[in-house]
């Protein structure tokens, strides 16, 4: 596919793109990029880490990644799945893409590489965002698409590392990026104003409609693909901390999106039980994620975000357990998705709730407040959140047939039950963590 690849780009203008993946110089890879559009290339441009000029100077790439959006493979021939490809050579450290337009295939592709290799240096990659607040203290946001990662981590009170890809090593937390990939349908200026403000010139619009007439982009526009995005450097953040390194984090958010509507939208989880939601990844995949999703449906993505993780998800978790033992690590599990029964009953968690369950969770109020366990999900949660009304806090209240939350709540924990058994390596400890069916 490879020589293929190379005649087909014969005789085309082609664009290189030399930078970095990863922000901490110790844990860093070479890359080069070489695209066949522009708009791909410029891309990478914003969203991997810039070369200054003296590392231009004596750039030797690590890896290289060949992506011609418009050569296609010929499955019978080629052996490919279809005639869009993705594929990784670990040991010629070579990317290749094509027959795809979708310019996040690079970054992921990326994303899998570093969470090959960075174990293999003692560092934890991971599939999630990272700010910083006014005290110095780093915080993570773990979660699939659609449950918040960016918007949640894009608040004028801290100062972002990053929204997607970071490691954590002996020194702390680093980016691997140098950019933000945004979702950006319904986007508007009050409830997301740093993303909002980000899209300006030099900024990648992705399957984003233009208005004919203003000649504007309309976010509220998904005819062609609820996965419209914006991809800008993250100095087009205010405060974006750059290089884009942290210390280590005082407090983990997992997020998660249950279209169920029967998660508690805020908990506070040990050790083993981080480690047994970290191993589920749970969530539902939302509309605009993923190619044919029309409805919200349960989904388990090991680490949130088991595509771009090779190894075994046991070999993450471990990582992540001790390093919350290390650093004495709070960990929160933060629902984002439907309150007062499932989707299509209910309605989506207010992002003004959610963003006062991040900031009770950052500043250490959950500290001085009641927590009650719920005994089906094994999660302990607060009683009450500054900014939150109390009877959002359990959901079985916001629901008007109380015996439906119960069947519903047991099937979610049933689907726990039955996805981690896949997992054998694993502690009754860490096993024991998660919902309890009676």
């Amino acid at each position: 596919i490879f020589e293929k690849m190379k005649k087909h780009a014969e005789g085309k203008d082609l664009y290189v793109f030399d930078g970095f993946v990863g922000a901490d110089k110790e844990n860093r890879l070479a890359i080069r990029v070489i695209n066949d559009h522009a708009w791909q290339n410029l891309f990478c441009r914003q969203l991997f880490v810039r070369p200054s000029s003296e590392e231009l100077s004596s750039h030797e790439p690590d890896f290289t990644i060949l992506c011609l959006n418009d050569f296609e493979t010929i499955p019978e021939i080629d052996g490919t799945r279809t005639n869009v490809f993705i594929l990784i050579n670990l040991s010629k450290r070579i990317v290749l893409i094509g027959g795809t337009n979708y310019a996040g295939e690079m970054k992921k592709s990326m994303f899998a590489v570093m969470n090959y290799l960075m174990p293999k240096k003692d560092v934890f990659p991971m599939h999630c965002s990272a700010n910083i607040g006014q005290g110095g203290d780093t915080a993570l946001f773990f979660g699939l698409s659609g449950t918040g990662k960016t918007s949640l981590s894009a608040d004028p009170e801290r100062m972002l590392i990053g929204d997607d890809e970071h490691g954590w090593s002996q020194s702390g937390v680093f980016n691997f990026e140098g950019g933000c990939y945004a979702k950006c349908i319904n986007l508007n200026e009050e409830a997301e104003p740093q993303i909002w403000n980000a899209i300006k010139s030099g900024a990648v619009l992705e399957n984003v409609v233009v208005n004919k007439d203003t000649l504007k982009p309309d976010f509220d526009d998904g005819s062609l693909t609820e996965n419209t995005r914006a991809a800008y450097p993250l100095d087009y953040i205010p405060g974006a901390i750059i290089p884009s390194v942290g210390g280590h984090p005082k407090v983990i958010i997992f997020l998660t999106a249950d279209a169920l509507g029967v998660l508690p939208p805020v908990s506070k989880l040990t050790k083993e039980s981080a480690m047994f939601h970290f191993m589920s990844g749970y969530t539902s995949k939302l509309a605009g994620t993923e190619r044919g999703i029309k409805e919200p449906k349960a989904t388990f993505s090991a680490c949130f975000g088991s595509p771009f993780m090779p190894r075994p998800a046991s070999v993450y978790a471990k990582m992540l357990g001790e390093k919350i033992l290390e650093h004495n690590t709070v960990v929160y599990l933060i629902n984002t998705g439907w309150s007062g029964g499932a989707y299509g009953v209910g309605k989506r968690i207010s992002i003004k709730y959610s963003r006062a369950m991040v900031t009770a969770a950052l500043t250490g109020k959950f500290d001085l407040i009641k927590f009650r366990h719920d005994d089906i999900f094994n999660l302990d949660v607060p009683t009450e959140c500054p900014g939150v009304p109390s009877d959002v806090l359990d959901p079985k209240n916001t629901w008007i047939d109380k015996d439906s939350y119960d069947l519903s709540a047991k099937k979610l924990a049933q689907m726990f039950g039955e996805n981690f058994t896949k997992f054998k390596d694993v502690s009754p400890e860490i096993k024991n963590a998660g919902p309890q069916i009676q």
